[in-house]
């Protein structure tokens, strides 16, 4: 059976690419992703989706899984000289709230999140491309042509380089990669098999001549991420990894024997890199994830940023695909995500220095790299020019969406916010019976693109739009800031981020932000 037409090409298979192309595979769009590896690795890498990106796991159907396969942070044990000096736990004083039901990371390997991603895209009849490699890009007006090592074409009508720090993609378009690397800030790392170390803490050895970390990978019997400063040369030079040299920094820092460590894989070593694209867009082709940033691991936002990327522009290259939109919302793209990245790269610098000073004293340690800003939470585009002006006490356009629980005024069973928001659609909530009648000609002129709720309205009934959500306790109000007499619309973009805060009797205002933002054809 021939292939159907390649509307959006994706290079590139790690969490980004995946996060896209299911994105894109849900809304029916013809999508192909591919990747130069010959076969997926198996590498751990980075530790686990941060709050704000369990909730775009949510979105796409796969976050009970996610949940399942890993396990919560684990409290981090630090010692100096072998010896026990402190235990801490970042996390402690966090619980989840009726507006973010996730209040911390999870825990899962790199290797396994992407497996359930992958599998997720199997459910809609697509399947990643190995060994693979792109080695050229051709843009038409309608369409890209890209090449593939031995000389291979597939034309597709858009690109997306989700291919890493040393991205083909960026590369082929020219695109400068500015920042710096610093050489002195280098660290070993590996997957390693490891006997003895208690596997319900993360380990923390660090002394005033290096250091070593420890952290049991969810799922495995006796893995383990190694993470250490490495040995150096007669020169001065960092040693490279191997089995032999984690097994004596580990006998160094920690007392234990090097024996407790076996089967080293994955080896690597890492340097700090703080660098950032200047653009995200060249005509049809575009870059995502750490092909378009990277930076300092210090708070572990470089996967997150990356899926964080790719939900924001996967709705945007499906509505300008299938022509419900202007090209012209693409650029709306690197408006919104280029200045997350560079907000990115300072905290990471920042958290990184923190955490630098931190374990130059006995228990300090890597809980230093951890604060709200790493959550994602708190990310918004208020500058958006998908962002008008106008909002709540505490809530603007451009912002994160919250959840809250409601209840189903149809059948009376539980239904949060994040459920009515699940899907490709937009969300247009009404608060207040007197946002009825918008609500019901929002529903007529959109059909399926729109989904109207009647947030607790007075009759029970969904005050005229086809779902209505009983608010009983109030917090979906409060997460609003909507006070108990207001009337109020707020629309919800395909990402979860609030795209219009209305008075009621601005009935007008819903209409032509949909037309602006693509569900109305250019």
């Amino acid at each position: 059976m021939p292939k159907p037409p390649t509307t959006v090409l994706i290079t590139g298979s790690g969490p980004t690419g995946l996060t896209l192309a299911i994105d894109l595979a849900r809304r029916g769009i013809g999508v192909r992703i591919i990747d130069k590896s010959p076969q997926f690795p198996r590498s751990s890498r980075a530790k686990g989706p941060n709050p704000r990106s369990l909730e775009v796991l949510e979105d796409l159907g796969v976050v009970d899984e996610v949940l399942a396969a890993g396990s919560a942070p684990l409290p981090m044990r630090k010692y100096r000289g072998g010896v026990v000096i402190a235990d801490a736990d970042p996390y402690a004083a966090t619980r989840p709230t009726p507006d973010a039901p996730y209040d911390r990371p999870w825990l899962i390997a790199q290797w396994r999140l992407e497996e359930i991603l992958r599998a997720r895209l199997a459910e809609y009849g697509v399947r990643v491309e190995l060994g693979a490699e792109l080695v050229g890009l051709a843009q038409g007006d309608d369409s890209v042509t890209a090449t593939l090592a031995g000389g291979r074409e597939i034309e597709a009508g858009y690109v997306v380089g989700c291919d890493g720090a040393h991205s083909a993609v960026r590369k082929l378009l020219g695109v400068p990669f500015e920042g710096k690397t610093d050489e002195e800030q280098t660290m070993v790392c590996g997957d390693v098999e490891a006997e003895g170390p208690d596997r319900g803490i993360w380990h923390q050895w660090f002394d005033e001549d290096g250091g070593v970390m420890l952290c049991p990978i969810p799922g495995t019997r006796s893995g383990w991420w190694f993470q250490a400063a490495p040995e150096t040369d007669t020169a001065g030079r960092p040693v490279p990894p191997s089995l032999e040299s984690f097994q004596r920094l580990f006998a160094k820092h920690s007392g234990l024997p090097g024996g407790h460590l076996s089967r080293a894989t994955l080896l690597s070593t890492y340097r700090v890199n703080e660098r950032m694209a200047d653009r995200y867009r060249v005509g049809r082709v575009f870059l995502a994830g750490d092909a378009a940033h990277v930076h300092s691991i210090a708070g572990g936002l470089g996967m997150n940023t990356g899926i964080q990327d790719a939900y924001n522009l996967g709705w945007k290259l499906a509505r300008v695909a299938t022509g419900r939109a202007a090209p012209q919302l693409l650029d709306t793209y690197e408006e919104e995500r280029l200045p997350i990245a560079a907000h990115t790269l300072d905290i990471t610098a920042e958290r990184l220095r923190a955490t630098l000073e931190a374990i130059k004293e006995p228990g300090g340690g890597l809980d230093s790299a951890v604060t709200p800003q790493t959550y994602g939470l708190g990310n918004g585009y208020r500058w958006s020019s998908l962002a008008p002006a106008g909002g709540t006490a505490r809530l603007r356009a451009g912002d994160r969406a919250p959840d809250a629980p409601c209840r189903d005024t149809a059948t009376g069973a539980p239904r949060r916010l994040f459920e009515a928001f699940a899907g490709p659609h937009f969300t247009l909530l009404g608060f207040g019976a007197g946002t009825a009648q918008t609500l019901r000609e929002a529903t007529a002129a959109h059909g399926d693109e729109l989904r109207a709720y009647a947030v607790d309205p007075a009759d029970g009934t969904g005050g005229g739009a086809p779902h209505g959500l009983a608010d009983d306790d109030g917090r979906a109000r409060s997460a609003y800031c909507v006070g108990p007499d207001e009337d109020v619309l707020v629309l919800i973009r395909p990402d979860n981020h609030v795209g219009l805060i209305a008075a009621a009797g601005d009935r007008p205002a819903v209409g032509e932000y949909l037309k602006g933002a693509a569900l109305e054809r250019a």
